[in-house]
């Protein structure tokens, strides 16, 4: 009889088996499992994000229930208790960079020529609750959080980091690898002065929302031309200065738009852009909402309060894992044509797994 791959094993063809065992090897991952290899448990974490699997026991129940399609994904049969070691000592560097191979990939696949360079950056709670003990909490929620940067024109996530949920997000978004001529958009929670100038120096923009006890003074203002965008109306558009003993820290030109939304809400952006027009700004801030729908898929889909593991490195390896299972859904849904929307797409593919 022909054989006819899973639904599984053609979401993973993208998966380059070579450069991932290189990725291993770098990181020594198959020292301590070598009956459980790295490829074996990429597998089986994928099929637990698909699959909805909340239980060590009912993922093995369901993997081996599977067992005629193991050869030809080059992985076997599955031991709960050999799955639980390898959560607690496998690096967590083997899935990070076996993601941004993937996510390199998508982005190829998703790439729009003249795009402009857009970065959207946010970060999300991941609730863990007192089961882990040893979460720290922000006052709000004891558990980890996710940073993201996002690139709204390959539908993709291209940069992820995992914190404890006391981290401030600006201490994060000073790590990342600026890239010039990109806008990077974010809310207030990103305000560093000192971030905002390499911002500039390196030659791309920012867009966000000052804080409440940002003192800006007026240089000049700037005619609007066509007020009304879409669901929104630029009221001012003007050129300003830190006007706080921090000048210094803050050497560039800054320009404030108040956009008045559609609800009445008002509210207040800033930007190092000079040169895009006022409605141009206001509406790639408000484009920030496609980021949440990332947020939601992982909401909707990852199983936050049923984590395979209790401790630090199972979590991390989980959520990476959940991360290169929606990055392997886009691939597969462009490589398709598939055009309804990524929430819908995971529910299907996670019947017909």
């Amino acid at each position: 009889m022909r054989f006819k791959p899973s639904i599984l094993g053609k979401l993973v063809e993208p998966i380059n088996r070579r450069r991932f065992q290189a990725t291993v090897d770098s990181h020594d991952g198959d020292a301590y499992d070598k009956s459980f290899h790295s490829w074996d448990h990429l597998m089986v974490l994928i099929y637990a994000q698909l699959s909805g699997a909340d239980s060590l026991r009912g993922l093995e129940a369901g993997w081996n229930a599977n067992c005629q399609h193991h050869y030809h994904l080059g992985s076997g049969w599955l031991s709960r208790s050999t799955l639980s070691d390898a959560n607690r000592r496998r690096p967590v560097g083997v899935f990070a960079e076996t993601f941004d191979l993937i996510v390199n990939q998508l982005d190829r696949h998703m790439r729009r020529e003249g795009a402009a360079m857009l970065r959207l950056i946010d970060s999300t709670p991941i609730p863990l609750g007192k089961i882990c003990g040893w979460a720290k909490s922000n006052g709000r929620i004891r558990g980890m959080k996710l940073h993201v940067v996002y690139d709204p024109n390959s539908d993709c996530p291209r940069v992820l980091d995992i914190t404890d949920a006391n981290v401030n997000d600006a201490q994060i978004g000073r790590t990342i690898t600026i890239e010039t001529g990109a806008t990077y958009v974010f809310d207030k929670g990103y305000c560093h002065y000192g971030w905002w100038t390499a911002i500039a120096g390196a030659g791309a923009f920012f867009v966000t929302r000052p804080k409440s006890n940002m003192g800006l003074k007026l240089v000049c203002d700037r005619r609007v031309a066509a007020p009304h965008g879409d669901g929104f109306t630029v009221i001012e558009d003007t050129e300003v200065s830190l006007a706080s003993k921090g000048d210094s820290k803050l050497p560039i030109r800054l320009r404030r738009l108040i956009v008045k939304r559609q609800d009445g809400e008002t509210i207040t952006l800033v930007t190092n852009d000079l040169e895009r027009s006022a409605i141009e700004i206001a509406a790639v801030y408000k484009g920030r909402w496609q980021i949440e729908l990332l947020f939601r898929w992982i909401k909707q889909h990852l199983k936050i309060r049923k984590f395979l593991g209790t401790n630090d490195n199972a979590i991390r390896l989980q959520l990476f894992a959940a991360m290169i299972a929606y990055a392997l859904l886009r691939i597969a849904a462009r490589a398709g044509r598939i055009a309804m929307p990524i929430l819908r797409f995971t529910d299907l593919v996670s019947q017909c797994l």
